[in-house]
């Protein structure tokens, strides 16, 4: 019977998911460049171009960042011309968050990265949907967990 040490590193799904995450994103990095975007500032694109019109902190949610986080990413793509920030009708604090022209054009361009990055990783769509899945699954199972979890 083969003893397994629960305190070994690679026994820890933190340590493979933070290893894998770092290891996906880097993957990204040369195939967003010609696009002029950073990884994160992909995932506020692609979360715009999903639903345009977003304040700051609809974004940040939808993220799962804070808007501190959010906001300087923000300021740059604005600075880009991907998007720009609006007054929201009815509330002079909040901003909405809309796609430029500019921003539109570049999500033709983009088009191509998910299939790039299955290429890459050498999946099939359907593996993709399968660990997507699955990770959407440990989500959702770690969110309920900290929930359970005394403050």
């Amino acid at each position: 019977m083969e003893h397994r040490n629960p305190l070994s590193l690679d026994e820890q799904v933190c340590f493979a998911l933070s290893v894998a995450s770092r290891a996906v994103i880097g993957c990204y990095r040369d195939v967003l460049a010609p696009l002029g975007l950073t990884h994160p500032q992909y995932l506020v694109m692609l979360a715009l171009w999903e639903n345009d019109g977003l304040t700051l902190r609809a974004l940040s949610d939808v993220l799962r960042l804070e808007p501190a986080t959010v906001s300087p990413l923000v300021k740059r793509l604005e600075e880009a011309g991907l998007l720009r920030r609006d007054r929201r009708a009815g509330d002079e604090r909040a901003f909405c968050l809309t796609v430029t022209d500019q921003g539109r054009e570049l999500r033709e361009r983009a088009l191509a990265v998910p299939t790039t990055m299955l290429e890459r990783f050498e999946m099939e769509p359907s593996e993709l949907v399968l660990v997507n899945r699955w990770l959407h699954q440990l989500i959702d199972r770690a969110d309920r967990a900290q929930e359970r979890t005394p403050a």
